[in-house]
C-alpha cells in the first residue's frame, strides 16, 4: 500500500556532537573543530540538510563558548554550502543567558526548549524567563527556533509564545522521546503530538521526531511514515544496532535515507528544506 505521504520531501537532521557522547563510547564521534566539519561534510552528502551543532572546549567538555560556535559555522558554510546549520542553546553546556552566547553569530536556526523536565540525571531547566529572553534574541537575529519538546506542555507553551509573537512564523516542533525519566518512545503520545501540532498550527505545519539511543531508528521510522521530518547522529545514538558502533554520521544518515526510500518518500535537499522551513536562501 502506497504511503500516504509519498513524494512528500523528508528533511533529515543530523545532530553531530551534543554533549554527552565522548571518543570512549564511539571513536567516530566528531570533537574538535576540523573533525565536526569533516563529519557533518560527509553527512550533507549522504542527505542531511540541517546540521545540529554543540561544540567542546580542548579538554572535550561542552561548552557554550562563542568563538567555538563561529568557527564551527564558518567552517559548515565553507564546506557544506546551503547546509541549515543549527547551533544549540541546550542546557548542559552552560548556565542562565550563556547558553545564548552564540545567537548574534545569526545562524539559520537554534534550538529552544519551551519548559523543564527529568533528564538521567537531573533536572532539564528551563525556567520561563530565560525561554523569554532566548526566544527575543532569536527573533532579534533573525534566527529560526526549533522547539525541542521533551513533553506535551512545551508543545503547548510554544503555541502560546507563536501568538504572542515571541516566535515569528509557523513553529517547527520537535519531538525527543526516549530520554532516561523523560517521555518514553510512547506510539499513542507520539500520534498525540502530531494531532496537537497540527491542531495548533494547522494541518500543514512541519514537525520532526528525535529518539535517544535504541529509539533512533524507532522514531526514524515513525517520523517519516507519519509525514514527519527525521533526526538522527551521533547525538543521540552511537549505534547503529546492539553489536555495531556506528561508523560515522554519514552511516546513520544513510539509514534514514534507506527508511525514506521504503515509505517513497524523496530526501529534501537544502533547497526544499530552507523552503519548507521558511528560511531564507543563501545568496548567489
Amino acid at each position: 500500500m502506497t504511503n500516504p505521504h509519498a513524494g512528500k520531501p523528508c528533511i533529515i537532521c543530523v545532530a553531530i556532537t551534543g554533549s554527552l557522547p565522548t571518543k570512549e563510547n564511539n571513536p567516530a564521534v566528531p570533537i574538535t573543530i576540523s573533525e565536526q566539519v569533516e563529519s557533518t561534510h560527509e553527512a550533507f552528502e549522504a542527505g542531511a540538510s540541517i546540521a545540529h551543532c554543540h561544540v567542546r572546549d580542548d579538554e572535550g567538555k561542552p561548552t557554550s563558548d562563542p568563538e567555538r560556535f563561529a568557527r564551527l559555522k564558518e567552517g559548515l558554510e565553507k564546506h557544506c554550502p546551503g547546509l541549515i546549520v543549527q547551533l544549540s542553546t541546550g542546557g548542559r553546556s552552560g548556565a542562565g543567558q550563556a547558553r545564548g552566547g552564540m545567537l548574534p553569530l545569526r545562524p539559520d536556526m537554534a534550538s529552544l526548549t519551551t519548559g523543564s523536565n527529568n533528564f538521567p540525571t537531573r533536572v532539564y531547566e528551563n525556567p520561563p524567563d530565560l525561554i523569554d529572553w532566548l526566544a527575543a534574541e532569536m527573533l532579534k537575529y533573525d534566527v529560526k527556533p526549533e522547539l525541542e519538546c521533551f513533553d506535551l506542555s512545551h508543545i503547548i507553551k510554544a503555541h502560546e509564545m507563536q501568538q504572542k509573537g515571541q516566535i515569528k512564523g509557523t513553529p517547527y516542533v520537535q519531538f525527543v522521546m526516549g530520554v532516561k525519566n523523560a517521555m518514553p518512545a510512547d506510539r499513542d503520545v507520539f500520534d498525540y503530538y502530531i494531532h496537537t501540532v497540527r491542531r495548533l498550527f494547522g494541518p500543514d505545519a512541519p514537525w520532526c521526531a528525535a529518539g535517544i539511543g535504541p529509539q533512533q531508528i524507532v522514531l526514524n521510522d515513525w517520523a517519516v511514515a507519519s509525514g514527519g521530518h527525521a533526526r538522527t547522529g551521533l547525538e543521540d545514538n552511537v549505534r547503529l544496532d546492539r553489536d555495531r558502533l556506528a561508523p560515522s554520521n554519514a552511516a546513520l544518515v544513510r539509514r534514514v535515507v534507506e527508511i525514506c526510500d521504503r515509505y517513497e518518500r524523496p530526501v529534501a535537499s537544502w533547497r526544499e528544506a530552507r523552503d519548507i522551513l521558511g528560511l531564507r536562501q543563501p545568496a548567489g
